[in-house]
């Protein structure tokens, strides 16, 4: 399959799906944080879709993500946003952990269990005035303080675009608002001054809301 007759498959597909939920692209473009000249591309052939567009708007779209990856010349086993080869957080992660676990420098698995009972706490909150205040105040300066510290910080600002979507649900929107809340609070469980442990546990809360964004999508009813 070509390039022209892959994207021009894929393009024809976003535009039925859109015109089913009486949608444009400038809406799409507000739900999933993506530029609607860049959505005009792909839907017209001119730029090929990248693994993250593709996830953004199976989600937006309310679709399985494997038919678009298909139109998109990927195949159905293609691999989602979170694992594409440029920005892999998962094997960045793993790779910091097996270094840890030979240096017996800490407990990958307590961390992890920690960051996650952390997480839990912060999702009722990011829900109120307050939570939400903090996020959109102290995410851009924090964000901008620690970029290239990691493909992690590529994944949060994809996350804080769709939190700051109006088309996600409240479980979503809290799922996210705890990653980024975690990212911003004061309170890591490593400190970001330890280096080059510092911000492990700011990229393993990202892997955990990842995760179960993912579980609640695969666990959305279908209509």
């Amino acid at each position: 399959m070509s390039d022209e007759k892959r994207n021009v498959t894929l393009g024809e597909t976003l535009v039925s799906l859109l015109k089913e939920r009486s949608l444009s692209m400038r809406k799409l473009s507000a739900a999933t944080g993506i530029d609607t000249a860049t959505i005009s591309r792909i839907v017209n052939g001119k730029q090929r879709a990248k693994p993250e567009h593709l996830e953004a708007f199976a989600l937006h779209l309310d679709v399985p993500s494997a038919p678009l990856f298909q139109a998109a010349g990927y195949g159905a086993s293609a691999p989602p946003i979170y694992h594409n080869q440029s920005n892999d957080i998962f094997s960045s992660i793993n790779s910091i952990k097996e270094t840890l676990q030979a240096s017996n420098l800490m407990d990958h698995q307590f961390t992890a269990d920690q960051v996650q009972k952390e997480l839990s706490k912060y999702e009722p909150y990011v829900l109120t005035e307050e939570g939400a205040r903090i996020i959109h105040n102290d995410f851009p300066g924090k964000v901008k303080s620690v970029n290239g510290a990691g493909p992690f910080i590529e994944e949060l600002k994809r996350m804080y675009q769709l939190y700051s979507s109006d088309n996600i649900t409240p479980e979503e929107r809290s799922i996210l608002g705890s990653g980024l809340l975690y990212f911003v609070s004061a309170t890591d469980i490593i400190p970001d001054y330890v280096f080059p442990l510092g911000y492990l546990d700011d990229a393993i809360a990202v892997q955990i809301v990842l995760d179960r964004l993912q579980d609640t999508k695969n666990n959305k009813p279908q209509p």
